[in-house]
């Protein structure tokens, strides 16, 4: 057969080429093969490596002559002297290489923690057996690990004056925002409810390595430096309610609308969660939107690959039409291994436990520059804010703060929260029950009292 002298003949040729140096390498590999019992494992696979890198470089090669692949390039996007002709094409493959060098970000975009043990400070069993390391009481048996107040000011018992919110210096309490309460005061907040946790001092929490070893869990996705993490510049923020009730303050959606729990009947997923969250507010004396949108179905079927860029669309929307919402709650359940109950006791209840989670947009190599948030700091401020009252009023409620490196749309208002609700092997009753705290939290810092 005779080839045309067209495109299709070079590209006829170029497949034949390339058909035949494939050949070539397969017959090769059947001698590494037969040698590999004398190579080392890691030489062999550097040798297939190798060879599969030459032969992707030789059909290109072939397809593109004259140019070459990731070889001689200059930081102007040239090749050995040959000026690339396509900038947007070199854009691309930068791009390319970005999500080639971070393929674990498409793993780990999710906000699962997938937690398989015991390991994570702060999990209860359902035996009631208590919290390990120190995260809150054990059952009524007071604090681990020394971390109560110091210098006398109180212990997790509840002897101390000092609400969660407050953290004593010695000549009274520091409040968000700055406000000073002298030390004869006593501040309770909007609950009417005795301290049974711990209350911390400014210079524990000033210790980096004290706040991130006993409020924070890192993912291997990000990275929290001592610059992000400063506990004085998060707990001066004021991130109490700005506006009145006249018109929407708070929104409450659910990225993942279908994710339902142990024992969950019809319609008994996380949204139901949001519901009675709302009431609980609503009862509260604020004005709450619940986003009831479907986010993580696509023609019927499950689809949470998307999820978190169709809720970008959803709920900007909603805030472009209501202006006035200053808080932004996503609400989700954890996926966790199946013998792991993530369960404590408030108020004689069984309650699933919280857990605060920040996306920090950044990988341990940088920022990532196409998620920004500059709300990132105020986000980390009205998280810790509300852990520390939880570790005051509600021991053994939240779950460390977790870290991770994309946005999951927190950038959007600076008192936004993702936060997770028991997992799936809580019951929906005991879900239900962490909305009762949970209220009590975002009331306490919101209120600004």
């Amino acid at each position: 057969m005779r080839l045309r002298r067209g495109g299709s003949g070079r590209l006829m040729r170029r497949f034949l080429a390339g058909t035949i140096l494939l050949m070539l390498l397969l017959l090769g590999g059947r001698f590494i093969g037969r040698a590999a019992g004398s190579i080392p494992r890691n030489d062999y696979r550097n040798m297939i490596k190798a060879g599969g890198q030459w032969l992707v470089e030789a059909i290109w090669t072939q397809a593109h002559p004259g140019e070459q692949i990731g070889r001689g390039q200059d930081g102007d996007g040239q090749h050995q002297g040959i000026t690339d002709p396509d900038p947007s094409y070199r854009k691309y493959q930068t791009v390319r290489t970005f999500y080639k060098e971070h393929q674990y970000l498409a793993w780990y975009g999710n906000e699962e923690t997938g937690q398989q043990s015991l390991e994570e400070p702060g999990s209860l069993m359902a035996s009631g057996q208590g919290s390990m390391s120190g995260q809150g009481n054990m059952s009524g048996q007071g604090n681990m690990s020394g971390q109560g107040n110091m210098s006398g000011q109180g212990n997790a018992s509840g002897q101390a004056n000092t609400p969660g919110q407050l953290y004593t210096t010695g000549q009274g309490g520091v409040l968000p925002g700055g406000n000073v309460l002298q030390a004869s005061e006593t501040l309770t907040g909007t609950l009417n409810r005795p301290l049974t946790g711990n209350t911390y001092v400014m210079e524990q929490l000033a210790d980096y390595d004290f706040l991130m070893k006993h409020f924070y869990s890192v993912h291997t996705s990000t990275t929290a430096g001592r610059d992000l993490m400063d506990a004085k510049t998060l707990l001066g923020k004021d991130m109490s309610m700005k506006g009145d009730n006249s018109k929407p303050q708070i929104l409450i959606y659910h990225t993942h609308s279908q994710e339902a729990f142990a024992d969950s009947g019809p319609g008994q997923t996380v949204v139901g969660v949001g519901d009675y969250l709302t009431k609980l507010l609503e009862d509260k004396g604020y004005n709450v939107y619940h986003d009831k949108s479907v986010y993580d179905l696509k023609n019927g079927q499950l689809d949470r690959s998307k999820a978190y860029n169709y809720a970008l669309d959803g709920i900007t929307n909603i805030l472009q039409q209501n202006p006035s919402i200053e808080v932004v709650l996503d609400i989700h359940r954890d996926g966790v291994g199946e013998n792991l109950h993530l369960v404590t006791q408030v108020d004689g209840k069984d309650t699933a436990q919280i857990m605060f989670f920040n996306g920090l947009s950044q990988t341990p190599e940088g920022p990532i520059e196409y998620l920004q948030n500059p709300n990132r700091e105020d986000n980390l401020a009205f998280s810790l804010q509300m852990q520390l009252d939880a570790a005051a009023y509600y021991p053994g409620f939240t779950r460390k703060i977790y870290l991770k490196g994309l946005r999951y749309n927190e950038h959007l208002r600076p008192k936004s929260s993702l936060i997770e609700v028991g997992a799936q092997t809580n019951t929906y009753q005991e879900a239900l029950n962490a909305m009762e705290p949970l209220s009590e939290l975002l009331d306490m810092v919101l209120s600004g009292k």
